[in-house]
């Protein structure tokens, strides 16, 4: 095949597939937003307070451009900019709760559209088609300088996986039965019954639009925050995710108000209290104990915070 025949080919392609997943419609996914719209609303919503200049850079778009969206958006009442306490002249974005539910269907939508192209299709077949996309994404990306991860605010449905999670990297890596997991669906509902955004905040971590890996920082007490279930999943570690959620949670607790954090472990978690340690914590406390049938060894780490 020569040139002329494989760019003819790849023009009927892109006929093809956007014809398949609904670009060419008024709006994406059945709503009023267009796909710039809507890719700039996804990592909005995927994203912990990015800046106008980030969000032009990664999706490729003017910056006047991307100026008149986000101007749209906040007339709009969707987006908020906050200005940043390290640098006055940057500013942060983030969705307001109006701009998360105008977000929510155009999400979901989207969802139930790819899986009902993949359910159509056996699941070999389902294999190929998910095999290509990888294909052409690293081929043609290959050049492209992008973070391998993403940190957000959790979502809805984000503590099954959570919990998911946990359950299934201690059963394996350590041996621990199903009371863990339990003790970790009880942590994830509390938070979510007694969420308090001013100072608590959990943090996800995704690889592909795949959770691998969570922090939550919760109040411990008025002065004292607790930092709990941070995990990172085995497939997405080397990435430097952990040290990167326990940063995430100390500058929240710092800005929240806290003057220490806390956190209880394990010593069988070599490879976290190597990240508490490098952050700062130190060890005050350890006590044996019997749990998730094992003999262990509980662990308090603490970090102060110096008075300013």
């Amino acid at each position: 095949m020569d040139l002329d025949a494989r760019i003819r080919t790849v023009r009927r392609f892109n006929r093809f597939y956007t014809r398949q997943i609904g670009l060419l419609h008024e709006g994406l996914a059945g709503t009023a937003f267009p796909l710039t719209e809507a890719r700039v609303l996804y990592e909005l919503a995927h994203r912990e307070r990015p800046s106008a200049t980030e969000l032009g850079r990664d999706l490729g778009l003017d910056a006047g451009y991307l100026s008149r969206i986000l101007r749209g958006f906040e007339r709009r009442g969707l987006v908020r900019r906050t200005r940043s306490t390290e640098d006055a002249r940057r500013h942060h974005l983030a969705l307001t709760p109006r701009g998360r539910k105008a977000f929510a269907p155009l999400n979901a939508r989207s969802h139930d559209e790819a899986g009902a192209m993949l359910r159509g299709l056996a699941p070999g077949q389902q294999e190929k088609v998910v095999a290509a996309m990888h294909t052409i994404e690293t081929v043609l990306g290959g050049g492209e300088a992008r973070a391998p991860y993403l940190l957000r605010p959790h979502h809805a449905g984000d503590m099954g996986e959570v919990i998911r999670l946990h359950g299934a990297v201690y059963a394996q890596e350590f041996g621990w039965d199903e009371t863990f997991e339990a003790l970790v669906a009880r942590i994830a509902a509390k938070f979510l019954e007694r969420h308090d955004p001013r100072r608590e905040r959990c943090w996800i971590a995704e690889v592909n639009g795949e959770v691998v890996g969570s922090v939550f920082l919760v109040r411990h007490s008025a002065t004292v925050g607790q930092l709990r279930l941070m995990i990172v999943d085995p497939r997405a570690r080397g990435l430097g995710i952990g040290a990167r959620l326990v940063d995430e949670c100390l500058r929240f607790a710092r800005h929240a108000g806290y003057r220490k954090v806390t956190l209880w472990t394990n010593s069988v978690l070599t490879a976290a209290r190597r990240i508490y340690a490098k952050a700062g914590f130190r060890l005050v406390r350890k006590e044996r104990h019997r749990s998730f049938g094992h003999d262990l060894v509980g662990e308090t780490w603490e970090l102060t915070f110096p008075a300013s």
